[in-house]
């Protein structure tokens, strides 16, 4: 079981930083106010870099000495060099970016690894309240109303398997957390997954 009360960041962030070697060349990106990277430099001593795109989450991050500068996913992956870090990291990050596969496929490029988490727009809940209430599901993972969510690729866990096949891209390791935040979880290659399971965290590498 994974302790929601040993660091004080979120339950995925938390899946995440266990997931990191001690001591690895770190790239996050969407890292928001940089507490993933402040928690990854405390406890592994990692050499962490960071990209945010808003400049409110660049100023929080840079202010706790951190190394962090303003970026677009869709458009500044682009300009690093294969191979530069072992691990990137998005973080609730891939559902809004504009072209979902072409960041995948950056990850890997410029990291030996990938972790990559993201809400599962599968969950049971997410289909009754869309089935039943004919609305978009608002929850702890989808915060926002459908006319403000910064999301505009909302996927599946199971969407994301097919997709990373699709990519060459093997799955080293996938958790699937449960929706009440405990800290039980499932494999996130299993079938029931896709249906139990609100958010996802993977592990990933290139064939």
């Amino acid at each position: 079981m994974i302790s929601k009360t040993r660091h004080a960041i979120r339950l995925d962030l938390q899946i995440i930083a266990d997931m990191v070697e001690p001591g690895s060349r770190v790239l996050d990106v969407g890292c928001g106010d940089g507490a993933l990277l402040d928690h990854l430099a405390t406890t592994k001593q990692v050499d962490g870099r960071g990209m945010e795109l808003s400049m409110e989450g660049v100023r929080a991050a840079v202010s706790q000495g951190l190394s962090v500068i303003q970026g677009d996913a869709d458009i500044d992956l682009e300009d690093y060099p294969s191979n530069a870090f072992d691990y990137v990291i998005l973080s609730q990050t891939l559902q809004a970016t504009y072209n979902p596969r072409i960041v995948l496929e950056n990850l890997l490029r410029i990291g030996k690894r990938a972790i990559v988490s993201f809400p599962n727009f599968g969950y049971w809940k997410a289909r009754v309240h869309l089935v039943l209430g004919g609305r978009m599901p608002v929850s702890s993972t989808l915060p926002h109303q459908w006319y403000e969510t910064p999301n505009i690729h909302l996927c599946t866990i199971k969407d994301f398997v097919i997709l990373s096949r699709l990519l060459g891209i093997t799955v080293v390791q996938g958790i699937a957390v449960n929706a009440d935040g405990d800290t039980r979880t499932m494999s996130a290659m299993g079938r029931r997954a896709n249906l139990f399971a609100e958010q996802a965290v993977f592990l990933l590498e290139r064939d």
